[in-house]
C-alpha cells in the first residue's frame, strides 16, 4: 500500500480507478487541471507491469468528485458519483475523499461496463483481476510519482482560459458526459490524447466523465455510435447528442461545441 499523507485541500477535483480484484489509484487535485482518467491508467500500467494503459475500465470503474465554491452563490457545492461497478467501495471513498454525503450512484448503462466485452481483456491483463489490497495517491508529494515522470508535461502549470464560453460551462453546473473513440494503431492517437487532456481541463470548469473506447479493440461500439472517422468525440450527456470529427486542436470550437 503506498499512499502520501497530504491533507485534503477545501476545493479540489478527485478522482479514482478500480481494477475488476478491488486495488485502487485516486489523485486529488486542487488545481483540478493536473490529475486525470488517463494518468490513472498509466499508473496502474507501470505499477502491475501491463503491457498497455487500460483505457477499458474508464469509466465504468471510476468514481469522480468536484467540491468547488459557487461564484455566484458563494456556497460550496459537491458532485460526487460513482458507477455501479464500484459501488460497494463507497465506505473506503468517503474516507479517501472526505466526502460524506452527495455520493451518487450512476443508472447502470451496460455500453460503459459491459460485463462480456470486460472478460475479453481477463487473460490478456490478468494482473487486473488479482486482488492486491493496493491503493495508490497520486500526488506532488507522492515519492512513488516523482520517482516516475507520467507524462510530466501535463504536470505543467497553466492558465485558465477567460472567454465566456468557458464559464457558461460553469455556471449551468452541467455534468457532461463524453465519448473518444480513437484508433491506437494510429501513431498521432497520444497526441490527441493529450490535446483532449488540455481542452477538457482548461475548457470545462464543471465535472464530466470521458470515456475512450479503442475501435480496433470494440469495432461493434463503433458500428453501434455509426463512427465513421477517428478522432471522434461524442457528447452523450446533456442531450442532443452532439460529435466532432478529426481535427481536435481548436480549444474554443469544441468547448463551445459541448457547452452549447
Amino acid at each position: 500500500m503506498i499512499q502520501s499523507k497530504s491533507p485534503l485541500p477545501k476545493f479540489f477535483k478527485g478522482i479514482a480507478l478500480f481494477t475488476p480484484g478491488g486495488d485502487l489509484v485516486y489523485g486529488i487535485d486542487a488545481n483540478k487541471q493536473i490529475r486525470w482518467h488517463l494518468h490513472l491508467c498509466l499508473a496502474l500500467q507501470e505499477v502491475l507491469g501491463l503491457s498497455e494503459p487500460p483505457y477499458f475500465l474508464l469509466p465504468g470503474y471510476t468514481a469522480t468528485i468536484d467540491r468547488w465554491q459557487n461564484q455566484q452563490t458563494g456556497k460550496i457545492e459537491v458532485c460526487a458519483e460513482v458507477y455501479p461497478a464500484v459501488a460497494r467501495y463507497l465506505p473506503l471513498l468517503k474516507v479517501l475523499f472526505g466526502i460524506e454525503n452527495h455520493w451518487q450512484v450512476l443508472p447502470w448503462r451496460e455500453e460503459y461496463c459491459n460485463p462480456v466485452i470486460l472478460e475479453t481483456y481477463h487473460q490478456e491483463f490478468p494482473q487486473l483481476w488479482e486482488a492486491r489490497d493496493l491503493i495508490i495517491r497520486l500526488d506532488s508529494d507522492n515519492p512513488y510519482h516523482e520517482s516516475r515522470n507520467f507524462t510530466a508535461d501535463l504536470a505543467k502549470p497553466e492558465s485558465k482560459p477567460t472567454s465566456s464560453s468557458f464559464h457558461k460551462s460553469h455556471q449551468n453546473n452541467q455534468t457532461y458526459v463524453l465519448l473518444l473513440f480513437i484508433a491506437s494503431d494510429n501513431i498521432n492517437t497520444n497526441q490527441t490524447l493529450d490535446n483532449i487532456h488540455h481542452i477538457l481541463e482548461r475548457g470545462l470548469l464543471g465535472p464530466y466523465t470521458l470515456k475512450i473506447i479503442d475501435i480496433t479493440k470494440n469495432p461493434e461500439q463503433a458500428e453501434s455510435n455509426q463512427i465513421l472517422a477517428t478522432p471522434t468525440l461524442v457528447r452523450i450527456r446533456p442531450q442532443p447528442l452532439k460529435r466532432i470529427v478529426g481535427d481536435l486542436t481548436d480549444l474554443e470550437r469544441i468547448i463551445k461545441i459541448i457547452s452549447s
